[in-house]
């Protein structure tokens, strides 16, 4: 029976350390880590190599239930894939363990929380964005291609391939610009 560790930050300027270190506290034999958004279980390998690893009688811990899953359709399909291969679950900074009835129950409940808190900060951010738009400050990006210059080039009889290589785009960029469709 071995004791798996996953620690997880959202960005790549984000520092994991802290976690390691609190994991293998909690006597954790391996622990896996990576820099990816929790807000979707898509893309995160280091998790699924720890569910994927893990056998009956291990446990896999956290530092908190946010690290794990920001939904509650997530954590509930983590949890149940762990539950049917016999691996408990564990956080060191919640009353979390998912032997016990009680920490299941903290589980789902610190699960609801967490997509509450996600929701919360979208609203939020969605609002600012909304506000810095009224005000004329948020226009989004630059645009990094020039389309006068692709229009130029276009009709000197220049085809999409030539344009793309002349300029260092990509030729769908060039297609888009003109606004054709490629068959």
């Amino acid at each position: 029976m071995a004791t798996y560790g996953y620690a997880r930050v959202s960005t790549t300027d984000q520092d994991v350390a802290l976690q390691e270190a609190a994991l293998r506290a909690a006597g954790c034999e391996v622990i896996r880590s990576e820099k990816r958004s929790g807000s979707s279980t898509a893309g995160r390998t280091e998790l699924q190599t720890l569910i994927d690893f893990a056998r009956k009688g291990d446990t896999i811990v956290v530092t908190r239930i946010d690290r794990l899953a920001r939904s509650i359709a997530d954590l509930a399909s983590i949890v149940s894939t762990l539950e049917s291969k016999g691996v408990a679950l564990r956080a060191t900074d919640q009353p979390i363990d998912t032997s016990t009835a009680v920490g299941r129950c903290f589980l789902q409940m610190l699960g609801v929380f967490a997509e509450f808190e996600t929701a919360i900060r979208r609203e939020r951010q969605m609002e600012g964005i909304a506000k810095a738009k009224a005000e004329g400050v948020y226009k989004g990006r630059k645009p990094s291609i020039d389309a006068a210059q692709v229009r130029a080039l276009a009709a000197e009889g220049l085809g999409g391939t030539a344009i793309a290589r002349r300029l260092g785009i990509g030729r769908a960029s060039v297609y888009r610009m003109l606004g054709h469709v490629r068959a």
